[in-house]
């Protein structure tokens, strides 16, 4: 079975944004920044409920890319067999970044 991935609007700046900011230390680094994070999705597509951290109350999970400190926050949606990604943040940033965003 198949999940359909969902993204929020601001989803594609947060990987941009990373992406860049690789780039800008080192050849390339940004290209395989994005191809982590690819690898991240196609894993969310066949089964996102697997080798991921859950929060304890929130419906929301996350996994790390292989290599990088970044944070890929989502919500499954099992009934409509859906994953609706939230935020891509650095492992750094507070979890009160990724509480505070609304889910509609």
């Amino acid at each position: 079975m198949t999940w359909t991935l969902l993204f929020r609007p601001e989803i594609e700046n947060d990987i941009v944004e990373a992406s860049n900011w690789y780039e800008s230390k080192q050849l390339n680094l940004g290209r395989e920044f994005l191809k982590e994070i690819s690898v991240v999705w196609d894993s969310l597509q066949i089964n996102p409920l697997l080798n991921s951290r859950k929060h304890p109350i929130k419906n929301m999970r996350w996994r790390y890319p292989e290599r990088f400190p970044y944070r890929i926050i989502y919500e499954v949606d099992e009934v409509k067999n859906t994953v609706l990604v939230i935020a891509v943040l650095h492992a750094a940033r507070h979890d009160r970044i990724w509480k505070s965003l609304r889910v509609e």
